[in-house]
């Protein structure tokens, strides 16, 4: 019996033993992950001990949380209360109680840091603030503490290695005495990034703030697949966990509902995300416009492309009792290939357009946000962005992409226009049917 609408199906356990997905003569491998059937329906000692099975071989998670005075965990669990939709009693797109309080109590009982959860919520003040932060009585229940990311002091984080789409980030001050991060992700579809796993999960920290920019600035075409790879590589996880007790497939808010009964975990966020696209039924390396990555870059491929984990199975011991796949999991095509290779192309077009007239921009608008559209500024001003979405700002040129910049003089947050340039003549040696 379902709640919440929508269609179910359910994935059955296989009835043979753990096996392992690895090449021969690869030797030790550098990354770990595991995955385990436990039933959606299953009460919490039975998801505690899942977790704590699938974890314990986990060696270099636990030595960096062993050591760690103090622990953030970022859960995949924000959301209205009256907009939670369930399973059996089980969250569909949000990480479930029953997980939350697993993974609190495996680390209160293998670690004895200080622990917080953190987050971005979308009512960070004024009289609904917290409204969102539904699981805040089960933090009270463990004692954990609560740190909003929207409302605190941010700090610029530098990335390591220089970043590929910035080479900076604004975010809570908290993470300067954080010595360990935890990421628990909701096994979910994505309809803008094909897959949302550990990696994507971390996207809730950028603070929804006046100082910062806005969301939409980094949920961006071109922009968001590159931003969510310098994410993991700047606050990199060390313990990565997926709910897919229930998981849900489409898109990421109002999909269908899939019962994997399964929890997975890894010592990395993208080579666990990779293992558990497998699951999903995906090739991990691939890339757009290949399913499920219809709508941009896999961020799972820039990431491993650039040395920041792997979506090569090989390279990872991973070792699982679930079939695979479990069930069909795509992407929502909500547009036409060709549609979204010209709004890419065209946003490329209007950031190198940019980068070549920049200080035009700068003398004119600096300190303000523009919208750029086929060279022309269709509006500027120093708040975050105008009402409506770009579809409607858009006007009668539908497939010409709208690009948002804040005019920096000092451009502080350091923007790669090589990726721009790059993206453009990638663009021009792949079709739209995903072959090159």
């Amino acid at each position: 019996m379902r709640e919440g609408g929508g269609s179910e199906l359910i994935s059955r356990p296989n009835s043979g033993r753990m096996r392992g997905m690895t090449k021969e003569g690869n030797g030790v491998k550098e990354y770990a992950a595991r995955a385990a059937h436990c039933d959606h329906r299953a009460p919490q000692a039975e998801v505690d001990e899942t977790l704590r099975r699938i974890t314990a071989p986990l060696a270099r998670s636990w030595r960096r949380l062993e050591g760690a005075r103090r622990i953030a965990i970022k859960f995949n669990a924000v959301w209205e209360p009256e907009h939670i939709r369930r399973v059996a009693g089980r969250r569909q797109e949000l990480v479930d109680d029953a997980v939350l309080r697993a993974v609190l109590s495996l680390l209160r009982e293998r670690t004895r840091a200080h622990l917080l959860v953190v987050d971005s919520t979308y009512h960070p003040e004024g009289p609904n603030a917290g409204y969102d932060v539904n699981f805040r009585p089960l933090l009270q229940e463990f004692g954990v503490e609560y740190v909003e990311c929207s409302r605190q002091a941010m700090d610029w984080y530098e990335v390591p290695g220089g970043g590929l789409m910035f080479r900076r980030y604004q975010l809570n001050r908290c993470f300067r005495d954080v010595d360990a991060l935890v990421s628990v992700a909701k096994l979910k579809s994505h309809a803008f990034m094909g897959v949302t796993l550990c990696t994507k999960n971390l996207f809730g920290l950028c603070p929804i703030h006046p100082q910062n920019r806005p969301r939409t600035y980094f949920h961006h075409l071109v922009r968001l697949p590159f931003v969510l790879a310098d994410l993991g590589r700047l606050l990199q996880p060390c313990l990565n966990i997926v709910d897919a007790l229930v998981g849900q497939s489409r898109r990421e808010w109002g999909g269908e509902a899939r019962v994997c009964n399964t929890l997975a975990a890894g010592d990395h966020c993208i080579a666990t995300d990779a293992c558990v696209a497998s699951l999903m039924g995906h090739d991990p390396a691939a890339d757009w416009p290949t399913p499920p990555f219809r709508r941009d870059r896999s961020h799972l491929r820039l990431a491993a492309e650039a040395g920041f984990g792997t979506v090569d199975l090989g390279n990872v011991d991973f070792t699982h009792d679930v079939q695979r796949p479990w069930l069909q999991f795509d992407s929502d095509p909500t547009d036409p290939r060709e549609v979204v290779a010209s709004w890419r192309r065209t946003t490329c077009e209007q950031a190198l357009h940019f980068l070549s007239r920049r200080q035009h921009f700068v003398d004119r608008y600096a300190g303000e946000y523009i919208f750029l559209q086929d060279g022309e500024v269709i509006w500027h001003a120093r708040d975050r962005q105008p009402d409506g979405s770009r579809r409607q700002l858009a006007g009668a040129r539908k497939e010409s992409a709208i690009w948002l910049k804040y005019v920096d003089p000092e451009e502080r947050e350091g923007e790669n226009f090589e990726v721009y340039a790059r993206e453009r003549e990638r663009m021009g040696a792949t079709r739209t049917d995903g072959e090159v």
